[in-house]
């Protein structure tokens, strides 16, 4: 059972989902603003939040960008139009991924599962690439010492990457490995999610050392 938190201003939409995510053995809160959500998460974190975009006052996308501000609470964001610059910019915000509307409650089940397995997912052992430690047991990442605060989306395509160094791994395989997705068309969740571990871990996330672009097919993670 997971704690969800929902946030949907469509009365309609909200019960349904909460009815279904229930019937999957899920524990919902639901909500219609995101000033109640931002509340509740203050009050009483939950295990993971699903974000209606379009939402009245602080609209969802608003909401994932304050929560990363404190929190690496993992994020799904509902979005209306699935091709369009919300997506983009809620990945950009943080967010883990995205379900487009008309949702079906069997698509967002797995999605929040394969988003709790990554966020359960520990080993026992430390890498260490000169400034960059990467501790498995605790997963926590440091840079020069400096914790670096990592969603447990981010932190599982670092791992993934880390694991292979050398190799360049393509997005349709990170897609797979990381998301449990294989719709070629969800790759702007790797693309956004290297910018947002670059933006962490790089000295200069536009000259990067560690994850390098290999245009036409995908990533590799090549320390220095």
């Amino acid at each position: 059972m997971a704690g969800i938190l929902l946030v949907e201003d469509d009365p309609s939409v909200r019960t349904a989902l909460e009815l279904a995510l229930t019937r999957q053995g899920h524990s919902v809160t639901s909500y219609a603003t995101g000033e109640e959500a931002l509340d509740h998460i203050r009050a009483r974190r939950p295990e993971i939040a699903i974000l209606d975009v379009m939402l009245p006052g602080i609209d969802g996308i608003e909401v994932c960008r304050r929560v990363r501000k404190l929190d690496q609470l993992p994020v799904i964001l509902l979005t209306a139009r699935g091709d369009d610059l919300d997506v983009v910019v809620g990945l950009e915000a943080g967010a883990d991924d995205y379900v487009v509307k008309p949702v079906e409650p069997r698509v967002l089940d797995a999605r929040i599962r394969a988003i709790l397995r990554r966020a359960e997912s520990a080993a026992s052992d430390r890498i260490t690439f000169g400034d960059l430690v990467i501790d498995l047991g605790a997963l926590k990442v440091t840079l020069a010492g400096k914790e670096i605060h990592l969603t447990p989306t981010e932190l599982r395509l670092l791992l993934e990457l880390v694991r292979h160094p050398g190799q360049v791994l393509n997005r349709r395989y990170l897609l797979r490995a990381v998301w449990d997705h294989t719709h070629i068309a969800d790759s702007r969740l790797v693309d956004a999610c290297v910018q947002r571990i670059r933006a962490k871990i790089e000295p200069r996330p536009a000259e990067p050392v560690f994850i390098h672009t290999v245009r036409g097919f995908g990533y590799r993670f090549s320390p220095p």
